[in-house]
């Protein structure tokens, strides 16, 4: 297998959706890429990647997985891992495969059978004490995001107290602050891709 599996997982409205589009968006040039999104009943993650993502909509497919997110991507990841079979077929030449989990909660961790590498976003308007409470997703994922930070004040969320309770749950593990809306962030992501993901300059 000559591409990577980046799982990108997270609650419900954090904003994994939005981080896929703004990558996409700026690695396509360099990077072939494709994405599967997952969701309980509906495709429309996928639709709004189809709809605002620089990809072609045969890069892009969605996964409906009836049930519990997390089952989709840790105890049973069968449909992801043919859906990812599948575009590595239809597109050889692809680089990234981004895998989008459902909206779950702080426990959600991707199978390593289907990620290679492992981003979990939360949010500031989920509040400051999101690091602290810990979880799988906080504490194990390669990289943690923490989005919207546009809105920390107006929601009561000390930045300062995330990045410290962040630190002190992953053991040295990195986490970065992002402001999707406004761009900012997304290239430290994009630098922690080609490091710790593609393995690049090493």
């Amino acid at each position: 297998m000559s591409y990577v599996r980046i799982g990108v997982a997270g609650p419900v409205g954090s904003g994994k959706t939005a981080l896929i589009e703004r990558l996409t968006r700026k690695m396509a040039d360099d990077y072939s890429i494709c994405v599967v999104t997952n969701d309980i009943y509906t495709k429309e993650d996928a639709e709004f990647l189809i709809a605002n993502s620089r990809l072609p909509e045969d890069r892009i497919v969605g996964v409906e997985t009836g049930g519990c997110p997390h089952t989709a991507i840790r105890e049973d990841c069968s449909m992801n891992l043919e859906a990812c079979e599948a575009m590595a077929e239809s597109h050889p030449d692809v680089d990234i495969i981004f895998v989008e989990s459902g909206g779950d909660n702080l426990s959600a961790t991707f199978s390593p059978d289907l990620a290679d590498a492992t981003i979990y976003v939360i949010a500031t308007d989920e509040g400051d004490k999101i690091p602290r409470k810990g979880g799988p997703g906080v504490t194990r994922s390669d990289l943690l995001v923490i989005n919207k930070t546009d809105i920390a004040d107006l929601v009561h969320a000390n930045l300062d107290i995330m990045a410290r309770d962040s630190e002190k749950m992953r053991n040295g593990r990195p986490y970065i602050f992002t402001d999707l809306m406004n761009d900012k962030g997304v290239d430290d992501v994009i630098d922690w891709i080609k490091k710790s993901a593609l393995f690049e300059d090493m």
